[in-house]
């Protein structure tokens, strides 16, 4: 009996298996981490000997191929190095000459609109697949002419973003509608398709959501907020379907995984490469190249705060430290406490102010993202502050433990799931966490580090060392894989509804 055929559609990926074709390790399109866990989905199922296929759209520029001179003949070739029962490249000239995935609003919809015609008139006809997996708004009305097809159909909700767009303009992009129309949501109940076609808009995410068979969220924790009505910023009606979906057992959560090249054994970014075996002269000689390069006080002994996250102050809570960051240095002078920012975001001035005002620059460094810099920040830092709002899933507070920085973190969505009260007496625990959002509680459970950092080397580094063992084996992208795997099973041996 042949496999399942299971069709992955996303917007961006990573890398693809060497097997999968002679140009799938230059088929990088990223913009986030549903980048990284499509790849590892893939390779995964590959590995497995899966039936597994790919549509993505053909960003040529961003695969590093000379567009100009990419003519007929030249472009047959180049398919041909593909084998076409795998790779499936949804063609337009929308694609072509991108060097990003998203942009501006309405170009990212157009872009979205054409990828699903696609995979819609093309792609899937020509697969044939059993089950489709779909992520996030971009494909939200692949799992509606799923529906009508017959095919089963996971959707993957890693952000809480949609957009909204007629059924007329989903048409004039080359989508026939009409066919699926029953199976998407509306802004209001559609009485017809043809009342509905012109003024009646459709919710892409939530279309996803309501037409999948199962749906999962990054995170469980977040899944359960949700549905709970633990955050207000989520749309009525996309908590509605997910709690439809959860109560009829088609919802779970699935956390992400960080790349793999987070190692600190390996990272070409660090002064030093270490292992959790030599983790204190690892993290003493990248600390001194971190402070040498950011303009920080040397100093061997100082505890190292590293904010790695983007300076959003509606998530990621920047403002909560800003509120304390003086006291908090004041506080901890003589025990040389430092701060570093490495991170772009609207509050980045508001770091910038309170260094400038208190003439802290030697203990607080504000700096703009790079990748190298941020990775030398989790190698140097004791510590990483995360004291998000909310959090989908999250991916520095399972990055920094592999480096030995331990993770401060509210305990919400991602965060709650994988961060654990360390307690050094018990041999348990990662990182350290506060409940209530706000600037004293964030406070408080950088005390709570600061007593862990005035522990004996004897005592902290053997805690260091089996955080970093304990995150390595668990968060992978195997683990992940794995997961999307059983869901696959599961759906296919349900009957379809």
């Amino acid at each position: 009996m042949p496999s399942p055929r299971i069709l992955i559609v996303t917007p961006e990926i990573t890398y693809l298996p060497e097997g999968m074709g002679n140009m799938a390790q230059r088929m990088t399109a990223k913009a986030g981490g549903l980048a990284d866990v499509s790849a590892s989905l893939v390779a995964a199922l590959f590995e497995k000997k899966a039936d597994v296929h790919v549509a993505m759209p053909n960003y040529r520029r961003m695969f590093s191929m000379d567009v100009f001179n990419l003519v007929s003949g030249e472009l047959r070739k180049y398919h041909e190095k593909l084998p076409a029962e795998r790779i499936h490249l949804a063609e337009d000239r929308i694609f072509y000459y991108r060097d990003q995935v998203y942009s501006g609003y309405n170009e990212n919809l157009r872009v979205s609109l054409v990828f699903q015609r696609e995979v819609i008139n093309n792609i899937i006809p020509r697969v044939r697949p059993d089950l489709i997996h779909c992520n996030d708004w971009m494909t939200g009305l692949i799992p509606a002419m799923a529906r009508r097809l017959n095919i089963k159909c996971l959707f993957t909700v890693h952000n809480i973003h949609t957009e909204k767009v007629t059924l007329e303009q989903i048409e004039e992009t080359g989508i026939d509608a009409a066919e699926f129309w029953s199976e998407l949501f509306f802004t209001r109940t559609p009485a017809n398709y043809e009342e509905s076609r012109t003024t009646n808009t459709v919710d892409m995410l939530t279309s996803g959501i309501f037409g999948a068979h199962y749906i999962n969220t990054v995170s469980p924790s977040f899944l359960d907020e949700i549905v709970e009505g633990r955050h207000g910023f989520i749309p009525p009606q996309v908590r509605a379907e997910l709690t439809n979906k959860k109560l009829a057992g088609c919802a779970e959560g699935i956390l992400n995984a960080p790349d793999p090249s987070y190692d600190p054994a390996t990272d070409p970014s660090l002064a030093r490469n270490f292992t959790a075996d030599d983790l204190a002269a690892g993290k003493a000689a990248n600390k001194r190249a971190f402070q040498e390069m950011t303009g920080l006080d040397v100093n061997a002994e100082a505890p190292v705060f590293f904010w790695p996250s983007r300076l959003d102050p509606v998530q990621k809570g920047p403002q909560l430290l800003t509120d304390i960051l003086y006291r908090l240095v004041s506080d901890y002078w003589k025990q040389g406490l430092q701060v570093a920012v490495v991170a772009n975001g609207a509050y980045q001035k508001h770091f910038r102010d309170v260094v400038a005002h208190h003439g802290i620059g030697n203990r607080v460094c504000v700096c703009d993202f790079s990748e190298p810099l941020s990775r030398l920040g989790y190698a140097a830092s004791d510590f990483m502050v995360m004291p998000s709002s909310f959090e989908p899933c999250g991916l520095p507070q399972m990055v920094s433990p592999l480096y030995g920085s331990l993770a401060i973190a509210h305990r919400t969505g991602g965060l709650k799931d994988t961060v654990e009260p360390l307690d050094a007496a018990a041999g348990t625990g990662n990182g350290f966490l506060f409940d209530y959002w706000d600037a004293a509680g964030l406070r408080w459970a950088v005390d709570q580090a600061m007593e862990f950092h005035a522990l004996p080397r004897g005592q902290r580094d053997p805690q260091i060392a089996r955080v970093m063992r304990e995150s390595a084996a668990r968060f992978t992208h195997a683990e992940t894989a794995q997961r999307y795997m059983d869901i696959y099973e599961a759906m296919l041996q349900r009957p379809l509804l």
